[in-house]
């Protein structure tokens, strides 16, 4: 019987391990990021994981990175006294030259094609088949924003996904977002990612 419950133990050790890895990412404070912007007593900061610790942090050993996707976490802090609704939310990448990707929904992520480093290459070898597509892990869609309603004094934090490479001058154009109660549209944020 012993042997029975230090394999329970252990298995139990085992699946606490992983649901602490899943659980180990906290987003910043709005008003701490490098880069942000308050308007009407609403804060959005935003940052670019791009490479780095902070994406081993966020995503454990993917890097979107590699197939052609930049994550840029979004937090969003509402001091006002007004609730803020997000349905409409729309989030855009605009390079620096004007050039616009809309965000692609965390849950088509994992058909995301990346760039192929060996295109054009004569390739030696068997064909490799991948099983899974590396970019089918739940931490794509377990750490996007998902937040549809913001209520005052609260904060709302998640990634959004671009086909994109991060770009000197680039930014994050933020628009849809309305007071709750009234359906006024608030005016749009437009913040630098580098």
């Amino acid at each position: 019987m012993p042997f029975i419950f230090k394999r329970l133990a252990l298995l139990m050790s085992i699946a606490a391990a992983f649901a602490a890895d899943k659980t180990s990412f906290q987003a910043p404070a709005a008003s701490g990021m490098p880069h942000r912007q308050t308007t009407d007593r609403l804060t959005i900061g935003v940052d670019a994981y791009d490479s780095g610790a902070k994406v081993h942090l966020a995503f454990g050993k993917l890097s979107p990175g590699e197939y052609g996707i930049l994550p840029v976490l979004v937090v969003m802090q509402n001091d006002s006294a007004r609730a803020i609704q997000l349905r409409s939310l729309r989030v855009e990448y605009v390079g620096p030259h004007g050039d616009r990707v809309v965000a692609t929904p965390a849950n088509e992520v994992k058909y995301a094609v990346g760039p192929d480093p060996l295109a054009g290459q004569r390739r030696a070898g068997p064909i490799q088949i991948h099983k899974k597509n590396p970019l089918d892990v739940w931490e794509i869609e377990g750490r996007a924003f998902t937040a549809q309603m913001l209520p005052a004094g609260n904060t709302a934090s998640g990634f959004f996904y671009f086909n994109a490479e991060l770009q000197p001058g680039a930014t994050l154009y933020v628009s849809g977002l309305a007071e709750a109660g009234s359906g006024r549209e608030l005016v749009y944020f437009e913040i630098p990612l580098n």
